[in-house]
């Protein structure tokens, strides 16, 4: 018989378990205390089975009858129901576990186990950011068993309406290598939902190509860049891109370390060239086992790395540091920025100053491997592809220091002079039938060996005198007009980026002290300090000197509110007559330090004049001149 909704609701419990039964084995279990569960038996390969559906109230008659149904449809096909239920849970939970986060981060740790290069422009920094901003927000908790192609769809268009077709691009690889990697790690996931997503992406724009300069252009540019009003180190990172065609990423990523000035060398490890780094991919090569990107420096090169060299601070890692922080690099930002100050927006990029360059030699004559070489391209001959970074150095050597001639000429508008193509003979090279050598280049005995002409035949050569510039400091015949004002600023600017004068967290560390330490104690008035404008606070390296700081620490004391931190400043780093012209900060010792104290303190009385000379108590005055004549000076103090 039939059960009904009435006949289950009012079973009651009666101190022993019983059993209703219903139709096709579906059947209700009271329990002894009043518990209620359905049922189903089924045979199984000739044996009675039965499988719990649920509990009531939980599942209604209805229901249980829809999952009985069920139950016996999975028998009729050859599928035990019960193993098929077991399955379906484990799927569930599986599915549960396996959100597309989960597998997300799971195959972006093993992107990270290959030699890709990391960086802000680099795939695996790129990925975490585009899938942040575009991806996590509308798939972070779906199971991957239920991402759609459409779900995926809806992702890229988005993408790609907002005007960004090549990140649509990149997003529709990294789904299908992301659920590629799902199919096999992702237990019951059948199916990749980022296949033929490409079929309906959005045509790709023409390819634009780094724009880049001619040479008559260039003397507007070089003269411009020598004028650049912003800092010094942007200039000569744009002039070292000139003088060299490296990579900004390979000037970037400089060190002390790669620069043999006496060999007039730049040797960048294979780990930071461009198309050395993809063949160590490739070929899960080691660093050692591929030579070196060899650049040779020019005259101009050299001065400027070694005036870059000789401005290096303790806590700083790269020739061309950060503008921020000194442990990081110069962004690739700040170098383009420049570029666009100077007016050259949509004209020039970093990466096409190379283009610019590799123009300019050809057009000149110069051999094509000597540049190719020179620029790091792929050499087509996997053979000499291995090894073309360390040929044609003494050939490139020469080649270089012209082209940084040329550049001179190009700046002082010799335009003619500068883009005079050339014959190239060179030591210890045979010289064609019926050709002389040449007559070396008057600029310095160690300039190429050159003979510049014309190209026409019959046409006399001649040689062009060059006037190098300074790679560093323009010429001062070009110096505006500077005011006592801006003179002294400049002067105290100079002074305040003084390589003993530290930024606060460059002091902190070096004191073994937070950087909230130290600005507490310049708080407090037991540190010296000085600044400039929004140029930052610089903190005196000598005060990491216990006897130095002590001074300072008691004149800090002694001084009225008057008297301001460049005056101190002044009055302990200018030389002393009383010192016999040392600074008082330099000739301080335990037996003299009270002289000391009390002499920097009436140097800035005196700077302060008759008002502030009032607030220094007569005892002090008194103690400065008694302190003077002990150390056995015929003047006094005041």
């Amino acid at each position: 018989m039939a059960l009904t909704d009435t006949v289950v609701r009012q079973a009651k419990a009666t101190g022993k378990d019983y059993t209703l039964g219903d139709l096709d084995g579906l059947s209700l279990g009271v329990s002894a205390k009043g518990g209620k569960s359905w049922h189903f038996r089924y045979c199984w390969l000739g044996r009675q089975k039965r499988m719990s559906l649920g509990t009531y109230p939980e599942i209604g008659l209805r229901e249980a009858r829809t999952v009985r149904d069920q139950a016996r449809a999975l028998v009729a096909k050859g599928i035990n129901p019960q193993r098929q239920r077991v399955k379906n849970r484990r799927l569930t939970t599986q599915a549960e576990q396996n959100t597309f986060e989960v597998v997300y981060e799971k195959w972006l740790k093993f992107r990270e186990q290959s030699r890709l290069k990391k960086g802000r422009q680099t795939t695996l920094s790129m990925i975490p950011r585009i899938f942040q901003k575009d991806v996590l927000p509308a798939l972070r908790k779906r199971s991957v068993h239920d991402i759609a192609r459409a779900d995926l769809l809806e992702i890229v268009g988005r993408i790609e309406q907002r005007g960004a077709p090549s990140v649509a691009e990149k997003v529709r690889t990294w789904f299908n290598q992301l659920f590629r990697y799902a199919l096999v790690i992702v237990p019951g996931l059948e199916r990749n939902p980022a296949s033929d997503l490409d079929v309906v992406a959005m045509p790709q724009p023409p390819v634009r190509h780094n724009p880049f300069l001619r040479m008559p252009e260039l003397p507007e540019f070089l003269q411009l860049l020598r004028k650049y009003p912003g800092r010094l180190q942007t200039q000569l990172g744009v002039r070292m891109l000139f003088l060299t065609g490296v990579r900004t990423g390979e000037l970037r990523l400089a060190t002390p370390d790669q620069f043999h000035l006496d060999d007039g060398l730049w040797i960048i490890p294979p780990d930071v060239v461009k198309q050395l780094e993809l063949k160590m991919q490739k070929e899960n090569l080691r660093t050692e086992d591929i030579p070196p990107y060899i650049v040779p420096l020019s005259a101009q090169a050299v001065e400027l790395v070694r005036h870059m060299l000789d401005r290096m601070k303790p806590a700083q890692t790269y020739l061309f540091p950060g503008v921020k922080s000194l442990k990081k690099r110069i962004s690739e930002n700040t170098l383009n920025a420049a570029l666009k100050r100077m007016g050259y927006e949509g004209r020039l990029t970093g990466h096409g100053i190379r283009g610019t360059m590799s123009t300019a030699l050809h057009e000149l004559g110069y051999p094509e491997k000597w540049v190719d070489a020179q620029l790091s391209h792929v050499d087509p001959n996997q053979v000499r592809a291995t090894y073309n970074h360390a040929e044609y150095v003494e050939q490139r050597r020469r080649m270089m220091q012209d082209w940084a001639d040329r550049l001179d000429l190009f700046e002082q508008s010799q335009v003619e002079a500068a883009s005079t193509l050339l014959t190239i003979h060179l030591d210890g090279f045979p010289v064609a039938a019926g050709e002389q050598n040449g007559a070396s280049s008057p600029v310095a005995a160690s300039a190429p060996v050159l003979v510049i002409s014309q190209p026409l035949e019959g046409a006399a050569q001649a040689t062009v005198p060059v006037q190098r510039l300074p790679a560093v400091r323009a010429p001062r015949t070009e110096e505006p007009a500077v005011s006592n004002i801006q003179r002294e600023r400049m002067i105290l600017l100079d002074i305040l980026e003084a390589p003993h004068n530290l930024s606060v967290a460059e002091y902190a560390k070096l004191a073994g002290k937070s950087r909230r330490w130290i600005t507490y104690e310049i708080q407090a008035g037991n540190l010296l300090s000085i600044s400039l404008g929004n140029r930052g606070q610089r903190v005196p390296d000598w005060q990491l000197d216990p006897l130095k700081r002590g001074l300072v620490q008691t004149i800090l004391k002694q001084t009225f509110r008057g008297v301001d931190s460049w005056q101190i400043y002044h009055a302990l780093t200018r030389p002393h007559d009383r010192f016999k012209g040392r600074p008082p900060i330099e000739a301080v010792t335990p037996e003299n330090l009270h002289v000391v104290t009390h002499v920097v303190i009436a140097q800035c009385a005196e700077e302060a004049g008759p008002s502030g000379a009032l607030q220094f108590s007569v005892r002090e005055l008194q103690s400065a001149r008694r302190q003077a004549r002990t150390l056995g000076q015929d003047e006094a103090v005041l």
